[in-house]
């Protein structure tokens, strides 16, 4: 069983986890909008991964007992500078939830909530994924700068992800 503070700690993240894909579709729709549909690819993926997130941590509580209670989503922003601009604010942004992920791992040991501990490790390591992930492609902006070959290879590239929602698989041969 949760506890009233791991609960409410976990709805919170719930959200935050649904902003993110909020987040990463409005970037999608700028870069759409930029006729960059590589990036747009690359951040509809992610808005499905961050979903998954969502779903994951509304599973683990009904799982131990507890009550989901979504909360309001605040609407993303529209616009960016540019590729850079939007990207660093990805990573940001995952900066930020890694920080959420750490405050649930010192909550759930501060309530002695093993299981929830031992549920919040997968996060702690997927931050570390999304956080280099999206510093990746800050950094290989900065040095392709304004050159407009290396934003159309970039494009290209990024518009190979494809995100596939775990369980997906097993769940169509039923």
């Amino acid at each position: 069983m949760l506890s009233k503070k791991v609960e409410d700690a976990i709805n919170k993240q719930i959200v935050a986890e649904i902003y993110s894909a909020y987040l990463y579709l409005g970037m999608a729709a700028y870069f759409e909008a930029e006729a960059l549909k590589g990036f747009a690819q690359w951040l509809k993926a992610q808005a499905f991964e961050e979903l998954y997130h969502a779903i994951k941590f509304y599973d683990f509580i009904n799982a131990r007992g507890g009550r989901v209670v979504l909360g309001a989503i605040d609407e993303p922003p529209k616009n960016w500078d540019s590729p850079i601009a939007a990207f660093k604010a990805a990573h940001d942004h995952e900066v930020k939830v890694t920080g959420m992920i750490n405050a649930l791992v010192d909550i759930a040991q501060s309530e002695k909530d093993k299981a929830t501990e031992s549920f919040l490790t997968w996060y702690v390591d997927e931050q570390v994924e999304e956080e280099e992930q999206t510093i990746d492609v800050v950094n290989n902006l900065k040095i392709m700068k304004d050159a407009p070959g290396g934003l159309f290879m970039m494009d290209q590239k990024l518009g190979q992800r494809a995100y596939i929602w775990p369980g997906a698989a097993v769940a169509a041969a039923k």
